[in-house]
């Protein structure tokens, strides 16, 4: 299988976060699509082909190896300047709809591992997508 890009792994990190439980709410592709378009690592991506990378991973997915190959690439295609941007995106999509599933955390859990994030960082990003993610009611 050809390297991904990076921009590429970060598109599979959401895309895993958000099928983990077997249900990619609109919700969640919805802030898929809104990471692409507005975070600044994403701007010199070609938007057309956010469809074609999330179908790419989920075929990638039901492959020899599944998700903990997609994790192994994904790893591999991320400068480590990147690895905290890259669990921001996953958990961006997991705590979008205010709800974190079993699935999801666990999925977190995985990507953190496999991407040798320490502690302060990830509770440091969670703690912020939270306080962004929250609404006055």
């Amino acid at each position: 299988m050809p390297l991904l890009t990076p921009h590429e792994a970060l598109i599979h990190l959401m895309v895993i976060t958000s099928a983990s439980d077997r249900d990619m709410t609109d919700v969640e592709l919805a802030r898929i699509g809104d990471v692409v378009r507005s975070w600044p690592v994403f701007v010199d991506f070609n938007q057309d082909r956010l469809i074609p990378v999330a179908q790419a991973c989920q075929k990638a997915l039901h492959e020899k190896g599944g998700l903990e190959g997609v994790l192994a690439r994904v790893a591999e295609a991320l400068p480590e300047r990147l690895r905290d941007t890259a669990y921001a995106a996953a958990f961006e999509v997991a705590a979008v709809d205010l709800e974190m599933r079993m699935e999801e955390v666990r999925v977190l859990q995985l990507i953190r591992l496999k991407l040798d994030l320490d502690t302060l960082t990830v509770a440091a990003i969670a703690r912020a997508a939270k306080a962004r993610l929250r609404t006055l009611t």
